[in-house]
């Protein structure tokens, strides 16, 4: 079963991006809840609890009670809006969900074990798929799908129609790879070319010996003083 939060939000009316400048310089987060037919709600919220009743959550699949004004409504948060560095909350979408209602939702996949291929061969575990889609029942929203992969051997892969979900129905195409344990990669070693090949050789200065050039330098003048 998915974690379950309580908030507390607050209607709001200001609207546009001076006003939602205003909310969180007040240390309050701009949001919308919408569904089932009911016209968009501009909500606000604390940061602060906010940004703690989501750490060590999937966000996506977690059933939030959202009190407001007073009034509690279930929901689920379909966006979250982050600053890109910082990663602050700048807004959240909620959902209205009802107890009898199906909903769609993605939640994680985890994977459970250490696999065959990796203990004894040096494979490597390359997970494919890291969230799965699926229609379920608030009270059946999982908090994640667990994948045993102990029996997992070098060059096998397990699939979206491997995971077990006895409440919830798998959108997820069947066949599509969650995980497979690749070989261990083999670092190509180059063999050092010859030294001759690696380093040009220089050119080689052929000088003809001092006294044959100084005869041959007697010769050229001899041949100029008889012209």
């Amino acid at each position: 079963m998915a974690h379950q939060v309580t908030l507390t939000a607050e209607r709001r009316t200001a609207r546009g991006k001076g006003a939602a400048r205003q909310l969180r310089a007040a240390g309050r987060v701009p949001a919308v809840i919408y569904g089932h037919g009911r016209e968009p709600e501009a909500l606000s919220l604390s940061q602060t609890e906010l940004e703690k009743a989501l750490t060590g959550i999937a966000a996506a699949s977690t059933v939030i009670d959202l009190t407001v004004d007073g009034k509690p409504v279930r929901t689920l948060i379909r966006e979250i809006q982050r600053t890109a560095v910082r990663r602050d909350i700048v807004h959240v979408d909620f959902y209205e969900i009802h107890a009898d209602e199906k909903i769609t939702l993605k939640v994680p996949v985890h994977l459970v074990g250490a696999p065959d291929g990796v203990r004894n061969a040096g494979g490597v575990l390359d997970q494919v798929l890291r969230e799965i889609e699926i229609e379920v029942l608030p009270a059946h929203i999982p908090e994640r799908v667990e994948l045993d992969v102990t029996a997992l051997t070098i060059g096998k892969s397990l699939h979206v129609r491997d995971l077990q979900l006895p409440h919830a129905t798998i959108l997820t195409h069947l066949d599509d790879t969650v995980c497979t344990v690749v070989p261990p990669r083999i670092e190509e070693v180059v063999a050092p070319a010859a030294e001759a090949a690696a380093e040009p050789a220089e050119p080689e200065l052929i000088r003809k010996p001092r006294a044959e050039e100084e005869a041959e330098a007697e010769g050229e003048r001899v041949e100029e003083a008889e012209e």
